[in-house]
């Protein structure tokens, strides 16, 4: 039995070689293997208490997925500092004279990590402030339109309506203007400009847009405070100007570019329903010179078009609004 133990120790008589030394603690290849299993461990033991928060989380109706996501981010933070802490000690280093060395030695690293500590802290100050949460629909001061999709100790992953994941610093967020959408209630207006001939009975195109708002899915039908409206805001150049005002269902909130497109689709399929007139503008045009083969040109011209018009089939079905589909 001794001299079974005798080989072993002499097989694995390696790890006690030293690698290099940190004032008088010398470290070997156990003490690394050592720090990294302790590592390993608490990553673990991470994993296990976020899923535990997250069952927890599912069970109680009154915590909110951004609030248990906050929680899951800063556990995990704290179990791995506690654990390196624990994998330093293992190897014999004062955690004091460590703590000495480690201010000593980021001071000197400060001015050249100066960009990834702010974005550190300002992924810390996100994950406790309400402002922005995992699932909000976002606006930034850059133009990056997306939904929150995770919150990282450097950065921020914000995925478009195109699926596309876009890796903003953190520190945009905290020094920059940001639009939330979705941050106090998930209910949103939008108006949807269009204009029409003067002329035009007024009722007759509140009517016909009331209509197009209605075929939307993404309207909000509400009577009371809600409801589609259609206000005159402008006598134009060439047309008299309204707005389609109307609230969102919340799910139709972060699409923004489909659901203009959808409204813009069956506002212009109601007004050729109606036979309103969509104007263009108006320009005036001064000929210097004039033959008598001209007006019979315009005329040959004119009556092509007409025919041409004429030959296009009509049918009573609306046209497919693929916008009004996207969600």
């Amino acid at each position: 039995m001794d001299a079974f133990l005798q080989s072993v120790r002499a097989t694995f008589s390696w790890l006690d070689t030293e690698l290099f030394s940190v004032g008088e603690t010398a470290v070997t290849y156990s003490s690394v293997l050592t720090f990294v299993v302790i590592i390993i461990v608490a990553y673990v033991v991470s994993r296990l208490v976020q899923k535990a928060l997250s069952r927890i989380g599912h069970f109680r109706n009154s915590v909110s997925e951004s609030s248990l996501y906050a929680l899951n981010r800063i556990t995990h933070y704290v179990i791995m500092l506690i654990g390196f802490l624990f994998a330093v000690a293992s190897i014999g280093i004062d955690l004091t004279k460590f703590a000495i060395f480690a201010s000593a030695l980021g001071v000197g690293i400060g001015f050249g990590l100066q960009t990834l500590v702010s974005n550190f802290s300002s992924g810390l100050i996100l994950l406790f402030d309400k402002t922005l949460k995992v699932g909000d629909f976002v606006e930034l001061e850059s133009g990056v339109t997306g939904e929150v999709r995770e919150i990282n100790i450097r950065s921020t992953v914000i995925t478009t309506n195109d699926n596309i994941d876009i890796i903003v610093p953190n520190s945009e967020f905290v020094a920059g203007r940001v639009t939330n959408w979705t941050m106090r209630d998930t209910l949103r207006r939008i108006k949807i400009e269009f204009g029409v001939a003067y002329g035009t009975d007024k009722e007759l195109v509140r009517k016909a847009v009331l209509e197009a708002a209605e075929r939307v899915p993404h309207t909000l039908s509400d009577d009371n405070r809600n409801g589609p409206q259609v206000w005159l805001t402008e006598f134009g150049d060439s047309s008299i100007n309204f707005e389609l005002v109307v609230w969102l269902k919340p799910e139709a909130v972060k699409r923004p570019g489909a659901v203009k497109a959808a409204f813009m689709w069956e506002i212009h399929t109601s007004l050729e329903e109606y036979d309103i007139e969509i104007p263009f503008p108006q320009r005036d045009l001064h000929v210097k010179s004039w033959t008598a083969e001209m007006p019979t040109q315009f005329a040959t011209k004119a009556t092509e078009a007409k025919k041409k018009g004429d030959t296009k089939s009509k049918t009573n079905k609306r046209p497919d609004n693929d916008a009004a589909d996207e969600l």
